[in-house]
C-alpha cells in the first residue's frame, strides 16, 4: 500500500538514509523514469520537475481519497507521464494556435517582438478578467480548452444558440478592448 510505502520512506528518513522527505511516494529509480519518459515524451527540460510533482500529486491524491496503491508505483508513474506528456503537447498546440489567431488580427506586415507579445498576453488576460463570468466561460472552454460548441453547451447544459452568442458578444468585447488599447 502506498501508506506503507510513505510509512517506510519516513523511516528510512529518519534513520538517515536520505531520500526526498518523509511524504514522498516516488522514490529516487521511479523519479528518474518519470523524468526520463517525460523527457522521451518531448517535454522540454525546464518543465520536468513540474511534470514529477504532477505524478506526486496525483500517487499522494490517490492515496488520501483512499484508493489503494498501485501494484507496481514505478509501472503505473511511467503511464501516469507519459499521458503528462501528452498533455502538455496538447496544451502547447492549443497556445499555438491561439498565437496564431491572435497574430491574424494584427495588421499586416506588423512582426511581433518578445514585448509584443507579452504586451498582448497581459492584454488579452486582462480582457478576460472584464468579461462577465459566462461569456468569460465560453471565451475560454472554445479558444483555450479548444471544445467545439456542442461540447461546451453539453458541458455548459445551455442550447448551442446560447454559447454561440456568448462567444460572438465576448469575441467582439475582447476585440474592442484591445483595439482601444492600441494592443492590436
Amino acid at each position: 500500500m502506498l501508506r506503507g510505502r510513505v510509512r517506510r520512506g519516513r523511516e528510512a528518513d529518519h534513520g538517515g538514509h536520505g531520500g526526498h522527505g518523509g511524504d514522498d511516494p516516488l522514490d529516487a529509480a521511479q523519479e528518474r523514469r518519470v523524468r526520463a519518459v517525460l523527457a522521451l515524451g518531448g517535454v522540454p527540460q525546464a518543465d520536468l520537475p513540474d511534470g514529477v510533482q504532477q505524478v506526486r500529486l496525483r500517487l499522494l491524491e490517490r492515496a488520501a481519497s483512499g484508493q489503494e496503491a498501485p501494484r507496481d508505483v514505478s509501472a503505473w508513474a511511467a503511464v501516469v507521464a507519459s499521458r503528462l506528456a501528452m498533455d502538455w503537447h496538447r496544451a502547447r498546440a492549443r497556445q499555438d494556435r491561439l498565437g496564431e489567431r491572435l497574430a491574424a488580427q494584427r495588421p499586416p506586415g506588423h512582426t511581433a517582438s518578445g514585448e509584443d507579445t507579452r504586451l498582448l498576453s497581459l492584454a488579452v488576460a486582462q480582457g478576460l478578467d472584464e468579461l462577465p463570468g459566462p461569456q468569460r466561460q465560453v471565451l475560454v472552454l472554445r479558444f483555450y480548452a479548444d471544445l467545439p460548441v456542442r461540447d461546451i453547451a453539453e458541458q455548459l447544459g445551455v442550447p448551442e444558440g446560447t454559447v454561440k452568442s456568448r462567444l460572438h458578444t465576448a469575441v467582439r468585447a475582447l476585440r474592442t478592448r484591445l483595439h482601444e488599447n492600441e494592443v492590436v
